[in-house]
């Protein structure tokens, strides 16, 4: 599935993230939001991405096994989670900035503005005879 957008629903009691596929698949990932969770969002998606790592590990022999890679009180979502901000925190703000506009490039290519300099049938001389 290849993801074709994210939309984010924040209500009241919980944001939902949605994940929509190029085939017309969606996965949702609802979020409680409590004081603990600090979800808000601008990390709802990080924060459903981590969740779905936990849960496609969450599978018999894998899960023991990764968890056994991982300190005791850190999940591989989480393991996952902060190699990617690690990548992010050493890319330059511009190398990030030029990412995110190859990745909505038409909507970010910035639309020139003209003026006509052809004139549109008025003169002068009419606005005489008319006062």
């Amino acid at each position: 599935m290849d993801v074709i957008c994210k939309q984010v629903h924040d209500e009241k009691t919980a944001v939902t993230v949605e994940f929509v596929g190029d085939g017309g698949d969606v996965i949702s990932v609802q979020m409680k939001k409590s004081e603990q969770s600090e979800v808000d969002r601008q990390n709802a998606v990080t924060k459903a991405k981590a969740l779905m790592v936990q849960v496609a590990a969450f599978e018999g022999e894998e899960t023991s096994s990764r968890i056994e890679d991982c300190p005791e009180d850190e999940s591989p979502a989480v393991v996952s989670l902060r190699k990617e901000q690690e990548v992010q925190a050493s890319t330059s703000p511009e190398e990030q900035l030029e990412e995110g506009l190859d990745g909505t490039f038409p909507a970010s290519d910035p639309v020139s503005t003209t003026v006509s300099s052809i004139p549109t049938g008025r003169t002068d001389a009419n606005d005489e005879n008319v006062a």
